[in-house]
């Protein structure tokens, strides 16, 4: 959902500081009253309005000394599979993760996993 703009949160806080109570505030400006509350809780506590930053999400578990051991596993078997490379950052010391972890940490290196070809190609008979 998107942030209400700052003048609207300008126009509720300077309402509820009238006197009006926060259920007439949010009727008056078409908002939940959750809004105001928790608009009015932020200008209590930081004295500001404007809307925070979106958050990040958590913190890749593989720091850069594991991505750095990756890069050489990936070096030395770039064919293996997300398991085998698991495998090996565990060896290595790299902390406990899961295969999709290991998948991302290889997107964010930005390294391009192709598969060595198991089957022989096609052959085409020409008549």
């Amino acid at each position: 959902m998107k942030a209400y703009s700052f003048d609207l949160r300008e126009r509720v806080a300077a309402a509820c500081q009238t006197g009006l109570t926060q259920s007439a505030v949010a009727t008056q400006f078409s908002v939940s009253l959750s809004s105001v509350a928790k608009l009015m809780r932020r200008q209590r506590t930081s004295g500001q309005v404007a809307a925070l930053p979106p958050g990040r999400g958590p913190a890749p578990r593989l720091d850069a000394t594991a991505l750095v051991q990756l890069t050489a596993c990936l070096r030395q078997t770039p064919d293996a599979a997300l398991d085998e490379l698991r495998g090996e950052l565990l060896a290595a010391g790299a902390p406990a993760v899961s295969r999709s972890a290991v998948g991302r940490a290889v997107q964010r290196l930005d390294w391009r996993r192709k598969k060595r070809v198991s089957t022989p190609p096609n052959v085409i008979l020409s008549a």
